[in-house]
């Protein structure tokens, strides 16, 4: 009798093992055929179907029949799909430096706006992007969204539609579709949405056209239409929280924190104890005081200024959460998921559970705390001479507010001096520190863009009734000094003890963009020649020959779209925006989960042997998940001011505004109102004149016949047409407005 062969154990095989068998293979393979080649039988076929799906949802193979091929080899590229409001799409890859791929809305099959899939390259593509078509959707970017009710179809069923205008597909929701007490699994028995928050007395009488709903899409009915679940009633469309709670769905933004979180955070003290004091410096006799707005809840820092013999000692004092919270605790594993707090007009989704972020580790006023304090000796001229570290306990002496600072130690108002006597000397020597710290700054070169940010106003009934510029004033300033030179002063000492640091990484303008930027300039006569080289001082210098000009706006706004966004990094590549060698992220732990990360870096620094801090890849990993939760709150922020600005302008349609075209494109431009903070689309299809081209090169639209030209900062007067809540729209006509194109080439 033969030898039985004795197969492998198939716990040994790993993933990137099986990847190395279909590389080396000069075809597809078959489950079978893998099996053999990794030395399996049949009876292993589960551990190997495991293999491939995992493979499969990875984007590394795909299935082709009864076979399995690899991506790379046929053509393939695996990565997130982004939907124009147009309907045409990008595939942003996976692989880092390589473009991302156009595809046609005919090309785009089951796909949706935020899906990561794999598409197929297009052999006859042209020009320098590539073209491509989806063949397979590995994971939906939403297995939950908001929809709005369209209207009735009969019975109790509902025609709804997603309420991202990028995702055009009709959802039908019934209740026959699912068992209520259906649980929500994805494809790896995850679940999707809590069962206990799923709301089963859903009364389809009740809702109308144009309430909002939670769904879970389910089967598809045709190629533009599916199956959904309600999953909670959300309410009218023109509430604001509602609003909110449409963004936090449509960015996958937690709103409810797991139990065994909550249990974490239940089970900490009400206030640090008298064992946590014994190896910290007692900081509690320093009048540290927090500055911070009016509707503030959780003080992460606080600060004190002092007159030395040879300058300023400035203190500043920031929550030490990490003492609280273990690395890959609970807690820290859902901080790291949420990335950082979300902030909303009318909510917030706090990093931390509100025990800590509004409690245990806020500085309020007259309360031990425990915190990571930096001590920074400045000399005269307020140029920072040495820094030390340490881990204290503190008591705020005070909750002051930008506004009563202001108040008191810029405009001198005497009432306002007289409410914190005993705290203006500190106050004006810090107001003196911190403007000799931002002449300094400003003299490296640090960038500023005087961009106002808008504010809501709502009334009693939580209506909107105003969008303003939110009011800053030198007492943010003040906070804003410290806190930047507390982050350099942590980065630089981190730097030194070579102990790893994440840093705040801020790259220098996009190249193309800058080229682009300096050949508008040089048409228009303002500047000749890009920098050489490119400073953030050189380009301040520009930014600051404009002011005043009527270039400043355009000058501003073409800056700004040429710089790339800051990240988190573990290796130092300077903050350009600031002019800032070396720079990180400390002074926000409650609110920014890279600020906790360096605190841990901190306290080894310091000798602490028994705080655990991640590796340089683990680093890594999260640095590039930060940067992208970042983005997240970034666009969340954008969308809820979008929403709310539509709801605000409703009832001001036929009304007409003073505004200054703030972007352009090849079918329109943006204007940006004067009367309230908002802003609207004048498409070249409503300009009936002439016929109107756009002249990308001087960031001009000229009109054929009559010459007459638009351009960046230009004020003209509008007609707001339309909105739509919809498709987040703003449509407006022209009343006044336009050059002679001449006055500008």
């Amino acid at each position: 009798m033969g030898k039985k062969r004795k197969s492998k154990n198939p716990g040994m095989i790993k993933p990137y093992e099986a990847m190395n068998v279909f590389k080396a293979s000069k075809k597809p393979l078959s489950v079978g055929e893998l099996e053999k080649r990794l030395g399996l039988t049949k009876r292993h076929r589960k551990f190997v179907k495991d293999i491939l799906k995992g493979l499969v949802k990875d984007g590394k193979i795909i299935k082709i029949g009864s076979s399995y091929g690899v991506v790379d080899k046929m053509n393939m590229v695996t990565g997130k799909l982004q939907v124009q409001r147009s309907g045409v799409a990008f595939v942003l890859p996976d692989e880092k430096g390589r473009k991302d791929i156009f595809i046609h809305p005919k090309n785009m099959r089951d796909a949706w706006h935020g899906d990561r899939v794999t598409v197929a390259i297009n052999s006859e593509s042209r020009g320098k992007r590539e073209e491509g078509r989806v063949v397979r959707v590995l994971e939906r970017g939403k297995q939950v969204f908001p929809v709005r009710v369209i209207r009735p179809m009969g019975g109790t069923a509902l025609l709804c539609h997603p309420t991202d205008p990028k995702m055009d597909l009709g959802i039908v929701v019934d209740p026959d579709f699912y068992l209520p007490e259906e649980r929500l699994l994805d494809d790896d028995g995850n679940e999707i949405y809590p069962l206990e928050s799923i709301e089963t007395d859903v009364d389809f009488s009740q809702i109308n056209n144009g309430d909002v709903l939670l769904v879970a899409p389910g089967n598809q009915i045709n190629p533009n239409l599916w199956e959904g679940r309600i999953l909670k009633f959300l309410g009218q469309e023109d509430d604001a929280l509602v609003q909110e709670a449409v963004v936090k769905a449509n960015h996958a933004i937690s709103t409810d924190f797991p139990a065994k979180v909550l249990a974490q955070a239940d089970s900490l003290p009400d206030a640090p104890e008298e064992n946590d004091f014994s190896e910290r410096v007692d900081m509690r006799d320093i009048p540290f005081v927090t500055i911070d707005g009016a509707t503030a809840k959780d003080f992460d820092d606080a600060v004190h200024v002092e007159k030395t013999s040879s300058g300023y000692c400035l203190r500043v004092a920031i929550a030490d959460v990490s003492h609280y919270v273990a690395m890959d605790s609970p807690m820290d594993r859902e901080a790291l998921q949420r990335g950082n707090s979300y902030y909303f007009p009318k909510s917030v989704e706090p990093m931390f559970p509100e025990a800590l972020s509004n409690g245990l580790c806020s500085l309020n006023p007259n309360v031990n705390r425990l915190a990571m304090t930096a001590t920074i000796e400045f000399n005269e001229s307020g140029e920072p001479q040495s820094s030390k570290f340490a881990t204290a306990v503190i008591k705020s002496h005070a909750r002051l507010t930008y506004d009563e600072v202001f108040a008191a130690i810029i405009e001198g108002d005497e009432a306002e001096r007289e409410k914190i006597s005993d705290l203006v000397p500190m106050l004006e020597v810090a107001e003196k520190l911190a403007r000799k710290i931002n002449t300094i700054r400003k003299g490296r070169g640090s960038l500023e863009f005087d961009l106002p940010e808008p504010e809501i106003m709502f009334n009693l009934q939580g209506k909107t009734v105003d969008i303003r510029p939110r009011c800053r004033n030198f007492a943010h300033q003040i906070i804003e000094e410290f806190m930047i030179a507390a982050n350099e002063a942590v980065a630089e000492f981190l730097t030194e003890k070579n102990m790893g640091c994440l840093y705040r990484v801020h790259p220098g303008p996009d190249s193309e963009k800058l080229v682009s930027l300096f050949k508008v300039l040089r048409k228009m006569g303002i500047s000749k020649d890009v920098p050489d080289p490119v400073t953030p001082e050189s380009l301040q210098h520009i930014l600051q020959e404009s002011e005043g000009t009527d270039q400043e706006f355009l000058i501003s706004r073409l800056m700004i779209r040429s710089m790339k966004q800051a990240k988190y990094e573990p290796v130092n590549e300077g903050h350009f925006g600031l002019a800032s060698d070396c720079y990180c992220h400390f002074t926000s732990p409650i609110r920014r989960y890279a600020d906790l990360v360096v605190h841990r870096l901190l306290k080894v620094a310091l000798g602490d042997t028994h705080q655990a801090i991640p590796g340089d890849k683990q680093l890594l990993r999260i640095g590039t998940n930060l940067s992208a939760r970042e983005r997240v709150a970034m666009e969340a922020e954008r969308e809820i001011l979008k929403r709310l600005t539509i709801i605000f302008l409703k009832d001001k349609v036929g009304e007409d505004f003073t505004g200054i075209i703030s972007s352009m494109a090849d079918f329109g431009f943006w204007v940006e109102f004067q009367e309230v903070m908002a802003e609207g689309m004048l498409r070249l299809s409503r300009l009936d004149d002439d016929y109107y081209t756009f002249w990308a090169d001087r960031q001009l639209i000229v009109g054929e016949r009559t010459g007459k030209a638009f351009r960046l900062g230009q004020k003209i007067t509008v007609r707001l047409e339309s909105v739509s809540l919809e498709m987040l729209e703003a449509d407006l006509a022209l009343v006044e407005g336009g050059e002679d194109y001449k006055k500008f080439v």
